[in-house]
């Protein structure tokens, strides 16, 4: 199953239509977050909004992710060990304030894990890279692991 998903706070309608008429080429099930987009996918299943424990069960059951560049998502995906592609959100289309969503694609691209599709065309391509990625990335990662008890310890002792 592949994860669509756009945030809660804007739509996307430019990623949910591309991925609405991939769909059906896929081979998968496609299940979409949608936001407070405009569009009505009929070829995945869609949700304008998901509760927490259910976007994290998906975010775990998926084979691949592909989202707008926000950054928790990103983070949850490599953290769980999933593919992720972003698709940033354009300013000048309206889709946000800023191009802050491209300089985070800048800034992440060609690391491990994660594939960018800046233009709708690039979609298709990326999910067969994507795909074909699926089990190279590391489920979890024992030094992050190692880290994150150091910090909790920290945040509860005041110790490393």
């Amino acid at each position: 199953m592949i994860l669509v998903t756009v945030g809660m706070q804007l739509g996307f309608d430019r990623l949910i239509a591309a991925m609405d008429t991939l769909a059906p080429q896929l081979g998968t099930p496609v299940i979409a977050q949608t936001g407070a987009g405009n569009l009505q996918p009929v070829n995945m299943e869609a949700h304008p909004s998901l509760q927490p424990d259910e976007f994290q069960d998906l975010m775990e059951r998926c084979k691949l992710v592909v989202s707008h560049a926000g950054i928790g998502t990103v983070l949850n995906a490599q953290r769980i060990g999933r593919p992720i592609i972003l698709m940033p959100r354009r300013a000048n289309l309206g889709e946000h304030r800023s191009d802050h969503q491209m300089a985070t694609c800048a800034q992440l691209e060609n690391r491990s894990g994660i594939f960018v599709a800046w233009e709708v065309g690039q979609l298709g391509e990326k999910i067969t890279q994507a795909m074909a990625y699926v089990g190279a990335v590391p489920a979890h990662s024992t030094s992050a692991d190692d880290l994150r008890a150091s910090v909790a310890r920290f945040i509860e002792t005041g110790c490393l």
